[in-house]
């Protein structure tokens, strides 16, 4: 079985922090979004990865390489425009050839992993396999009808949803699914979409099966989902201190890696403080996740993504439900403070006052 790894897309719904980088590789956890797929994978058995690259390919190749770092073998596919995940799949029928396959879009997160998953499709044999879960509103999502485990009928972004049950995104095939999305056409958005393809194999007596996930399931593609993603990780942070601290409290499930230095500061956690980072008279609260070679000097902050050599300086109120890109700096100035919520692109400067 080899795996199929979408990481293209322009990511609109994270602007502008985007505008700069490859959603794929916006940090949860100080740990690339990407790379918790590319474990996932691993983990389930499989050696051979397509990867669908788009605009940011660069940026993908630089930081995945060839996969070796996770045991893969990673093979770069070009997809120039994104359009639909069904026609991801179709542009992979050279390198897919005869196997099955998993498709794991790159900027979900999985609770758990998909071994269990992967076995349970090398057990039953079914033409498809989907993953599902409930949530509060399935009409942003794609949308499936059951009957006990077998799929009835899905639906793209219905108006009107005829179940709270949606595609997570992890999707495993065999190879008639090349009859599928060879037979659809685009939709209203001018996209193949997989749901349609799945649905062409319903139509056409093909067996879809569907897992229901009972862990949590994000899809990252908003700020707000990834505060969450980034708060539901920390949650099973394993706290280590291998950083420097000087008068300085640390407070539950706190990590603060190697050549980081805190002084006169509290942490609460869970929380993490990435390598070479320099914490002074600050306090970081819980689920914050703080990347590699950051300054934060009298500065509060909690439940934020800080990433890497940003500097956050004397800001008076406290930082909250932020995603602060690389380079940025936000400085006080003279004047009255107010309180502050940041969405900010890389290479920013924000001066307060």
């Amino acid at each position: 079985m080899k795996g199929l790894v979408l990481a293209g897309g322009k990511g609109t719904r994270l602007r502008p922090i985007t505008f700069t980088r490859a959603k794929q590789l916006v940090p949860v956890a100080n740990k690339p979004i990407l790379f918790y797929g590319l474990e996932a994978l691993a983990e389930a058995g499989i050696r051979e990865v397509g990867m669908i690259v788009g605009e940011t390919r660069e940026e993908i190749i630089a930081a995945v390489g060839d996969g070796s770092a996770w045991g893969l073998t990673v093979t770069y596919i070009d997809q120039p425009d994104p359009l639909g995940l069904a026609h991801a799949v179709l542009i992979s029928e050279d390198y897919l050839g005869e196997e099955e396959f998993v498709m794991y879009l790159g900027d979900n997160l999985l609770l758990g992993g998909i071994t269990r998953q992967v076995e349970e499709f090398t057990r039953t044999r079914p033409n498809a396999q989907i993953l599902l879960a409930r949530v509060p509103h399935p009409e942003q999502f794609g949308v499936a009808e059951v009957e006990g485990n077998r799929v009835k009928r899905l639906e793209e972004k219905p108006k009107q949803p005829r179940s709270d049950l949606a595609l997570v995104g992890v999707y495993i095939f065999d190879r008639h699914v090349f009859e599928a999305v060879k037979a659809i056409k685009p939709s209203w958005r001018n996209e193949l979409e997989i749901t349609d393809a799945i649905q062409y194999l319903l139509d056409h007596g093909y067996e879809v099966r569907a897992e229901l996930i009972t862990g949590w399931w994000k899809d990252t593609g908003k700020l707000e989902d990834m505060l969450e993603a980034n708060r539901l990780v920390l949650d099973a942070l394993e706290p280590a201190v291998e950083g420097q601290l000087e008068d300085s409290q640390v407070e539950g499930r706190v990590r603060i890696e190697a050549g980081a230095v805190v002084r006169r500061s509290l942490v609460r956690g869970p929380s993490i403080i990435g390598a070479g980072c320099r914490i002074t008279e600050s306090y970081v609260g819980p689920y914050t996740s703080v990347s590699p070679e950051v300054e934060i000097t009298r500065c509060e902050v909690e439940h934020s993504i800080i990433m890497n050599e940003s500097r956050l300086c004397e800001v008076r109120r406290r930082i909250t439900d932020s995603l602060i890109g690389r380079n940025v700096v936000i400085a006080a100035c003279d004047g009255r403070p107010a309180a502050h919520r940041f969405v900010l692109g890389d290479n920013s400067t924000v001066l307060l006052e």
